[in-house]
């Protein structure tokens, strides 16, 4: 009698492991381990496996390559670190460089937060002027211009008289077409109001921080990319729009990638910062960055939203506010949009060539979050 219940125990305790091993294989397989990173290639998985209701997606996608949302070059989508969507289209393919316009910015608040890391600078409260001590003579220099600081060159608050809408006359298309020295160009323009009084977009105070990194670091803010950014997220293809002085490259809107890796960018935010072994960027700057720092100063496709250092806060029910700033979002011209949705453990890549620039803001709402099962 006791062979038998010895037995009968040891098939329940046998039985128990397998289902629990069965379980635990389950879950490996819909979530990806905590030690992976994409840094060569991104493993893949279907939409089902995590978590995603392929027949949203599949009708997403059908409306785009209708042409009912017009414009879109791609359409990614990574979950629990898989890539469960990557669709090209209008002739794009994965290996096309596309332009990231304004995504440009939030890649420029890597590189500073980077550069704070590593001691180069010290603070965001330190004086932009203080950075630039080449330019001996600044047109209309007075209080207002040197009390500005890095932070306000982050969270757009600069107090120059800069407007960039519309695009043609304005301070922006002067710079991409002046073919002089655009530090001394953003340097030289005129104030308008004390820095922090308001939020005015301005691609000229990125473009100024490319020359603070440049000179805090002693390299040319490209290879500084490359060297800490770049290569260690295995990212080789890059090209930058160059100018003055010395092939400055143009961290306002002039960046180039792969959409793949592109989705890189946004997992690296999505990890705060770190990259296998590596924190590439302390996640206290990722916090930094991505806490409110101007309320609602615009709309995506009539959603408030707010502003940290120069990345955009979304909300997951499409209303900005204290309680509910819960994506994040770098966002180009054109449509170009990178979404970080730590919730869902998810990053979205949107590529596009339409001047509805914020459809993608439509169909993440409409489409991709409700594909959450």
């Amino acid at each position: 009698m006791m062979k038998r219940i010895s037995c009968r125990i040891a098939f329940t305790v046998a039985a128990f492991l397998i289902a629990t091993s069965a379980a635990l294989s389950g879950r490996a397989h819909a979530q990806a381990p905590a030690d992976y990173f994409p840094t060569s290639s991104w493993r893949t998985s279907a939409p089902q496996d995590q978590q995603l209701n392929k027949k949203i997606l599949k009708r997403l996608l059908k409306r785009i390559r209708r042409n009912e949302i017009s414009g879109i070059d791609s359409l990614l989508i990574a979950r629990n670190g898989y890539l469960v969507t990557e669709e090209y289209f209008h002739g794009w393919g994965p290996d096309d460089l596309h332009s990231l316009q304004s995504d440009s910015k939030s890649v420029t608040s890597l590189l500073l937060g980077i550069a704070l890391g590593q001691g180069k600078i010290s603070s965001v409260d330190q004086q932009v002027l203080s950075f630039f001590p080449e330019y001996r003579k600044i047109r209309n220099l007075d209080d207002r211009k040197l009390a500005m600081t890095l932070q306000d060159l982050l969270t757009m608050r600069t107090g120059f008289d800069w407007s960039e809408d519309p695009y043609e006359g304005s301070p922006l298309f002067q710079l991409n077409n002046c073919q002089c020295d655009w530090l001394k160009f953003v340097l030289d323009w005129p104030m308008r109001e004390t820095p922090r009084t308001r939020f005015e977009y301005n691609s000229g105070g990125v473009i100024l921080l490319a020359g603070v990194i440049r000179n805090a670091a002693g390299i040319n803010t490209d290879a500084f990319a490359q060297r800490y950014l770049f290569d260690p997220l295995g990212v080789t293809q890059v090209r930058w729009y160059y100018g003055e002085p010395d092939n400055l490259p143009h961290t306002g809107g002039g960046l180039n990638l792969r959409p793949r890796d592109m989705a890189k960018l946004g997992y690296l935010m999505l990890r705060r910062g770190r990259w296998e072994s590596q924190q590439i960027v302390s996640a206290d700057w990722v916090r930094a960055s991505t806490a409110r720092a101007v309320m609602r100063p615009r709309t995506f496709a009539g959603r408030s939203v707010d502003y940290g250092y120069l990345w955009w806060l979304l909300s997951m029910n499409g209303d900005a506010g204290p309680d509910y700033d819960d994506i994040y979002a770098a966002s180009g011209a054109q449509g170009q949009w990178i979404f970080v949705i730590p919730k869902y453990d998810m990053v979205v890549v949107s590529t596009g060539s339409t001047p509805y620039f914020d459809q993608a803001v439509d169909f993440l709402y409409s489409d991709i979050l409700p594909a959450v099962n």
